[in-house]
């Protein structure tokens, strides 16, 4: 009882560290980057798809981006949810393909984008502990259905103090890199 309660928290605790990590690639620093984009939902035949299932993207420079869709008669729509998606760029559109380019961060921006990343970081925090507690009533309920002693229970809760510990060092890991990423110049 009390491994499958630790194994099933550090499963849910790896994707709330990974989702805050996909959630980094979405802040654009200095560079273009096809995770800034791909998940944009796009109308096509009125339902809501996906940019990256739609066309491909490419990174030609490395502040441009060049989204090709599959079918050419999805290119106004493309256009219209990057404009609707508000990433701070105009699409320039010419027939075949669309052409993302992005301007150089100024200064203020950078820092805005680093307030932005410590607030995505504390909501993996924010969940990584929630994770915690309810792991934590898991167990409590065991001990109190007599299913394993106190002593155990102590046990338990320590090695879950230790992977919550350990979750919320790789999620202050990775805001650390995005920080050094967008402060660099």
């Amino acid at each position: 009882m009390i491994e499958e309660t630790l194994l099933d928290a550090i499963d849910k605790m790896d994707k709330a560290v990974g989702h805050v990590q996909s959630q980094f690639q979405t802040v654009r620093t200095g560079r273009a980057a096809p995770a800034l984009i791909e998940k944009i939902n796009v109308e096509y035949y009125g339902a809501p798809v996906p940019l990256q299932q739609l066309a491909g993207i490419q990174v030609p420079e490395a502040r441009q981006l060049v989204v090709k869709p599959h079918d050419r008669t999805s290119l106004p729509a493309i256009e219209r949810a990057i404009v609707a998606a508000d990433l701070g760029v105009n699409p320039s559109n010419d027939g075949t393909v669309i052409r993302l380019s992005f301007p150089p961060l100024t200064e203020e921006r950078r820092k805005e984008f680093v307030k932005v990343v410590k607030h995505m970081a504390e909501d993996g925090r924010v969940a990584v502990r929630n994770l915690r507690r309810d792991a934590r009533k898991v167990l409590e309920g065991s001990e109190r259905a007599g299913e394993m002693s106190a002593d155990d229970l102590e046990r338990a809760e320590k090695e879950l103090e230790k992977i919550t510990h350990d979750h919320v060092e790789a999620i202050d890991a990775a805001l650390g890199r995005k920080e050094t990423e967008l402060l660099e110049v």
